[in-house]
C-alpha cells in the first residue's frame, strides 16, 4: 500500500512540475525588450501613413545606416511614406526635423523674419543632423530655384547657414522594419487618429508626386525603346509633350525635376539624330554632285575631237598684236563657233615657211603646249603644221 501511495505522489509532483515549466516556456518574459514588428501586412499604394512600432527608432539622411541620423522616433509615432528602397523607408519629415540652408544665396526680409526667398539656382538644401551642426549635414535632400520660398527658424542660423523647415519634396529615410502601414493618403482617405495624437503632416501635393512618378517611369522606357530604334525613325515629339506637362506641374515633386532632367537628355539625343541626318545627307548631295560632274566631264570629252599627233586643230588666222616684229609673229586657232583656242608661234622649219596663204583654212599643228603670259591663255609652238578638210 505504501508503494502505491509513493508512486501517486511521484506522478503528482512531475504533473505540476511539468505544468509550471510549459506556463514558463510560453509566457513572455517582462525584461525582454520589444522587437521589431515584422508581420507581412500589405503594404498600400503609396503614399501611406504607417506607424512607429519601436522606441528610439532613428530618423536617417538616406536609406541606410550609413547615413548620419536626423532625430528618433517613438512607438506610436506616425509617418507619411512616399517611398521605399530595399528595406527602408523615405518619408515626409516629421514634426521637429529641420534642414540648411547657405545664407549666400538667400534674402532674409526683417519685417516677416521667419521667410527667406531664394536667390539663385539649383541652391542645395542639406538635411540637419541631429548634432545640429551645418558642418556634419552633407545629404544634400533638395535643390531650389531663384523666387522660391523657405521657412527660416528665427534665431537658430550657425555660420554662413540658416535653419530651415524642410521644404516640400525634401525627404528623410527610416528603417522599414519599424513601420505599421496603416492607411493610403489620397483625395477619399478618411483616417481616424487617436485624440492623444497630433494629426500626421500629410501635404496634399504628395499624392499627385506619386502619380505623376508613375508617369514619368512610363516615360522613360519608352525613350529607352525610341533610342533602340535607328536614328532615323527616331521620333520623341509625343514623350517630349507629357515630360513637359509632368515638368511644369509645381505639384510634381521629384516627377518634375526627373522630367526637366529627362527633356535636356533628349534635347541631346535629337541633335545627334539630326547631326547624324545632316551628316547623311550631305554625302548624298556630295555623292549626287561628283556624280553629275563626272558624267557631265564624260559628255564633254565625247565631244572633243581626236586630235592625233596634233597639239590643236582650228582655223588659222595671223595676229595683229605681234606683227611688228617679224621674228615674233603670232598667230590664232579659232575653233568652228570662232572663239579663240590658243596662240601659235612657228619654230625651226615652221618659222621659214610663208603662212599667210594659210589664213582662214583649217589646220593641225604639231608642237608643244605651255603658258603664254602676255595674254593668260595657252601658246603653242609649232614646227609643222598640215592643212586639213
Amino acid at each position: 500500500m505504501q508503494s502505491y501511495t509513493k508512486i501517486f505522489f511521484a506522478l503528482v509532483c512531475l504533473i505540476v512540475l511539468t505544468s509550471t515549466g510549459f506556463a514558463q516556456a510560453t509566457a513572455p518574459s517582462p525584461q525582454q525588450p520589444a522587437s521589431p514588428d515584422t508581420s507581412k501586412a500589405a503594404v498600400p499604394d503609396f503614399p501611406y501613413i504607417a506607424q512607429i512600432t519601436g522606441d528610439d527608432v532613428y530618423i536617417r539622411s538616406g536609406p541606410g545606416t550609413n547615413h548620419y541620423p536626423c532625430g528618433k522616433l517613438s512607438k506610436t509615432d506616425r509617418v507619411t511614406v512616399v517611398d521605399t528602397q530595399f528595406s527602408w523607408s523615405c518619408i515626409i519629415p516629421p514634426p521637429g526635423s529641420f534642414s540648411w540652408i547657405s545664407k549666400q544665396y538667400i534674402s532674409a526680409d526683417s519685417a516677416e523674419p521667419a521667410k527667406g526667398i531664394v536667390t539663385g539656382d539649383s541652391v542645395r538644401v542639406w538635411a540637419g543632423s541631429v548634432d545640429g551642426n551645418p558642418i556634419h549635414s552633407k545629404t544634400v535632400q533638395f535643390k531650389l530655384n531663384k523666387g522660391e520660398q523657405v521657412r527660416l527658424i528665427v534665431g537658430q542660423e550657425q555660420g554662413d547657414y540658416y535653419k530651415i523647415a524642410p521644404p516640400l519634396n525634401a525627404y528623410l529615410w527610416v528603417s522599414t522594419q519599424y513601420t505599421r502601414p496603416l492607411a493610403t493618403v489620397g483625395p477619399d482617405s478618411e483616417i481616424t487618429e487617436p485624440k492623444d495624437m497630433p494629426p500626421a503632416v500629410v501635404p496634399t501635393d504628395v499624392s499627385i508626386e506619386a502619380k505623376k512618378l508613375t508617369e514619368y517611369y512610363l516615360m522613360a522606357r519608352q525613350i529607352k525603346i525610341e533610342q533602340a530604334k535607328p536614328a532615323a525613325q527616331q521620333n520623341y515629339l509625343l514623350i517630349k509633350k507629357k515630360l513637359l506637362e509632368i515638368a511644369k506641374n509645381k505639384a510634381a515633386g521629384k516627377a518634375a525635376r526627373y522630367s526637366k532632367f529627362a527633356l535636356e537628355q533628349i534635347k541631346r539625343f535629337e541633335l545627334a539624330v539630326n547631326a547624324e541626318k545632316t551628316v547623311k545627307f550631305q554625302g548624298d548631295q556630295l555623292q549626287k554632285i561628283k556624280q553629275r560632274i563626272d558624267k557631265d566631264h564624260a559628255a564633254k570629252m565625247e565631244k572633243v575631237p581626236n586630235l592625233g599627233d596634233f597639239a590643236v586643230i582650228g582655223k588659222f588666222q595671223p595676229s595683229s598684236i605681234y606683227s611688228a616684229d617679224p621674228q615674233l609673229i603670232h598667230y590664232l586657232i579659232f575653233d568652228d563657233s570662232g572663239r579663240i583656242l590658243c596662240y601659235a608661234l612657228p619654230q625651226g622649219q615652221a618659222a621659214k615657211m610663208n603662212l599667210n596663204n594659210l589664213t582662214g583654212r583649217k589646220v593641225g599643228l604639231i608642237g608643244t603646249i605651255e603658258p603664254h603670259p602676255q595674254t593668260s591663255s595657252a601658246l603653242v609652238k609649232f614646227t609643222k603644221i598640215q592643212i586639213l578638210k
